[in-house]
């Protein structure tokens, strides 16, 4: 039996998606799992370092890791208004943003490279673990933050507000869909693992699907103190079309993503 090492983030939706496939809940064709966890930066992080076989990653980091990395065609997260928000305890003006001191969950997210789309002369960014953004804004240790996952849904009942829909921002602009996150294998792979693996993990998604809205102890496990309501909420918003297969209009909203990149990068 194959082993590969697979990352992903404990997030519901990448849980719901993973879940059939890395606990025997399906046939795996012969294909075994070694899996590992952790937020979404340390896993950009590894995939520059080209550490583990196959991962989730942000799209943000794809550019800087096609020299390692194949995409494959399921299991990503992507669609329209997914996208990030930037918050604050008080109104400001969006003018003001570039001398705000701004928390962004990791240089190499999509959030980041959304954020910097929309304020390219933002001068004070904090990058700073997504789950601790919240808290950050409201103790005052930054004046505003980009948030991401389950805190999109969380920010209000802590007295926060919404400044600009990154995401918005970004479907205006370039009108496609947000591509946040994607799953890659790296190219020492065998070739034919792409299109095994890709329908390993469509079978895996509707496997949890047929199942829903019952969440799996897997998803529940991971969700830290998440309530089953912002699960489902999760879920609903990130586990779509896309994660079973990108098609045209995904493809197209990668290959913008990669001129934002290199725009970005260039100036």
């Amino acid at each position: 039996m194959a082993k590969i090492g697979l990352a992903f983030s404990p997030c519901p939706n990448d849980t719901f998606i993973f879940d059939a496939m890395v606990n025997g809940k399906i046939d795996t064709e012969g294909l075994q799992f070694n899996t590992v966890m952790e937020d979404v930066q340390t896993l950009n992080e590894w995939a520059l370092e080209g550490r583990l076989e196959l991962s989730k990653i942000s799209y943000g980091v794809w550019p800087l890791i096609k020299d390692k990395y194949r995409m494959l065609d399921a299991g990503g997260a992507l669609g329209f208004g997914v996208g990030p928000l930037l918050i604050s305890k008080k109104q400001v003006e969006l003018t003001e943003i570039p001398r705000l001191k701004v928390a962004i969950p990791g240089k190499n997210t999509t959030a980041h490279l959304l954020f910097s789309m929309a304020f390219p002369d933002a001068q004070f960014k904090e990058f700073t673990l997504f789950h601790e953004i919240e808290e950050a804004v409201i103790s005052g240790t930054v004046d505003a933050g980009v948030i991401i996952h389950e805190n999109r849904f969380t920010y209000q009942d802590k007295g926060l507000i919404k400044l600009l829909d990154l995401g918005a921002y970004w479907e205006k602009e370039l009108n496609c869909p947000i591509p946040l996150g994607g799953i890659v294998i790296r190219k020492d792979q065998p070739k034919e693992y792409d299109t095994i693996i890709t329908e390993l993990i469509q079978k895996s998604i509707r496997y949890s699907w047929s199942n829903y809205p019952q969440l799996s102890d897997f998803v529940s496990l991971h969700a830290q103190e998440m309530s089953e309501d912002v699960m489902r909420q999760h879920i609903q918003l990130y586990v779509n079309d896309y994660s079973l297969s990108l098609g045209e209009a995904g493809k197209k909203a990668v290959s913008k993503l990669e001129e934002v990149h290199q725009r970005i990068a260039a100036e």
